[in-house]
């Protein structure tokens, strides 16, 4: 199975001027734990759940902190071809729990740990 299996072909996103704040409250409502930070139509960074996390632990005030100052620029990320056992080893490999998914320029979406671990065990189990 191929990346391009776990993804819809659309990704939450955010502008890197959104506060943390308001990031976080889009993870919590869309029940995700990343988004993909998008500027001039270019994937630009990831804001994830740690993201916040280390927003909060350093004091920061999350109403006027920018995702900016807290996402991980210019992220790793997949393309869409790579199969799901490379994905796994990559994200056990680097300690990663979200990773863009890139065609042609394009955010196709974000695969979580969580979604490889789902497709490994359909895998286990026959279901691919």
């Amino acid at each position: 199975m191929e990346i391009r299996n776990l993804v819809g072909g659309t990704a939450t996103v955010c502008g890197p001027d959104l506060t943390v704040g308001e990031a976080a409250d889009v993870m919590v409502e869309e029940r995700i734990g990343s988004l993909g930070v998008i500027e001039a139509g270019s994937l630009v960074g990831i804001f994830t759940d740690r993201d916040v996390l280390r927003a909060v632990a350093a004091g920061a005030d999350c109403t006027s902190a920018l995702v900016e100052e807290w996402m991980t620029a210019d992220p790793d990320h997949l393309t869409p071809d790579v199969r799901v056992s490379d994905a796994a080893e990559w994200l056990m490999a680097t300690g990663y729990r979200h990773l863009p998914v890139v065609e042609n320029g394009q955010l196709l979406g974000i695969v979580s740990i969580k979604d490889v671990l789902w497709a490994v065990n359909e895998r286990e189990s026959g279901g691919d």
